[in-house]
């Protein structure tokens, strides 16, 4: 990808992306952790270590090339994207769940996501990356700069001017969105000479990883007796992925455009697969509900 990009359009479209999270943010959506321990928790449980070994599975299962196994790795230890509180409103989930795992996600991912991402490059070795492919602590800390900085700084003009929060949120929104299939299109193109032989690749487990999240974040909630609003909440925080934040991991700080393949192949296939496994659980609960 271009140089520019790399080191400073990415960054910056994350950093925009953060900061119209934090505008949704106050500090209470923190704090509203302990009014509803049991659902972060396994929702968390879900996120942390749920999905790192679903995607660990699933790339030794299907033999990925290393470093596509390395991108997928990198987007499992992902939190959740901005877009899931969007879906959850969508499918009547518990949008106030979604905010607080969102919150709480950003934050702890600054230190699970470049472990998972390390051990995957430590496990995988690829053959294409050098000594000096890894997320470091200097790297620690430009995810540090990238993820919760603008987090912050969208919190204090929100505590400033809540008016002004509520105006940007739709704005930002749909930014984000923009933002996110600008990503994803300039990840394709620079990768347009391989991309026929990476979707053949990643497509498959790309997609069942989708399903497999969103399942996961349903599920297992629902067995350990969450109601269902903050099942469907619980499910789109998990299933679907903040893609930008991946792939500007994998070009900007590890230099490596093969590593964001996996988050940009997910990035275009979750939204359709949510929108359909969102349709599926409301009915099903509707069903249910007119049995009872």
């Amino acid at each position: 990808m271009d140089s520019a990009l790399t080191s400073v359009g990415l960054p910056a479209a994350l950093a925009i992306i953060m900061f119209g999270l934090g505008l949704s943010l106050t500090v209470g959506d923190f704090a509203r952790v302990a009014k509803a321990p049991k659902a972060v928790s396994i929702a968390l449980i879900c996120q942390l270590l749920l999905l790192p070994a679903a995607a660990f599975g699933l790339v030794t299962l299907f033999d990925l090339d290393p470093l596509l196994a390395v991108g997928m790795m990198l987007l499992a230890a992902s939190p959740g994207g901005t877009t899931a509180n969007l879906f959850s409103h969508l499918f009547r989930g518990d949008v106030a769940l979604n905010v607080t795992l969102t919150a709480v996600n950003s934050v702890i991912a600054v230190v699970t996501l470049p472990l998972i991402t390390n051990f995957a490059l430590g496990y995988f070795e690829p053959e294409d990356a050098d000594g000096t492919l890894g997320l470091q602590f200097t790297k620690v800390l430009q995810v540090f700069a990238v993820v919760l900085i603008p987090v912050a700084l969208g919190m204090w003009v929100r505590l400033r001017s809540s008016a002004f929060a509520e105006r940007m949120d739709k704005p930002v929104r749909i930014g984000s969105a923009v933002v996110l299939a600008l990503v994803i299109v300039g990840t394709v193109v620079s990768e347009r000479e391989n991309i026929a032989d990476y979707l053949v690749d990643i497509g498959a487990v790309a997609a069942l990883f989708c399903l497999l999240s969103l399942s996961i974040g349903y599920v297992v909630p629902r067995i350990f007796g969450i109601e269902d609003r903050q099942a469907i909440a619980s499910s789109m925080e998990i299933g679907i992925h903040n893609s930008t934040l991946a792939i500007t991991i994998a070009v900007s700080l590890l230099d490596n455009v093969q590593l964001a393949v996996p988050a940009a192949v997910y990035g275009v296939l979750m939204f359709p697969l949510a929108a359909a496994f969102g349709a599926t659980i409301t009915r099903k609960s509707r069903t249910l509900a007119e049995i009872d």
